[in-house]
């Protein structure tokens, strides 16, 4: 048992070290942001600021472990994944409330990013979106 787990360790670390840092990029406002689709387009949050406190409940069990405690995209998982996570703090000041709540409720192909509709229920994801928007630098 100790063996395979030293085999899983050592995996997981030669796949985080091996990676090459210019793979992948954390360039959160040099890429073109996605129209957001009609079905999300225009929508705002109906919760105030005061969500946020349960957002970073939702966030800390959901979000926390690819996008990092503070939304910088430097959590545990990280590392391992490509394209990296969004700096949710930066990246949060260029899109709309629409734009968040599409994409935690569809995900992004291509991505690691899951689509959190139908595990999360839309008060949720708002009390989510709340929280991220709470996020500095």
């Amino acid at each position: 048992m100790k063996k395979i787990l030293y085999f899983m360790f050592v995996s997981m670390f030669l796949l985080v070290a091996c990676k090459s840092p210019s793979s992948s990029s954390n360039s959160d406002t040099n890429e073109p942001v996605a129209a957001v689709p009609a079905d999300y387009a225009g929508r705002t949050n109906p919760l105030g600021a005061e969500a946020a406190t349960e957002g970073s409940k939702v966030f800390k069990s959901n979000c926390e472990a690819c996008h990092g405690v503070q939304g910088h995209g430097d959590g545990p998982a990280a590392g391992a994944l490509d394209p990296q996570p969004k700096n949710l703090a930066v990246f949060q000041k260029i899109v709309g409330d629409d734009y968040l709540f599409w994409r935690i409720s569809e995900g992004k192909p291509g991505t690691s990013m899951v689509a959190w509709k139908g595990i999360l229920t839309e008060e949720q994801i708002w009390q989510a979106v709340s929280f991220i928007r709470q996020l500095s630098e």
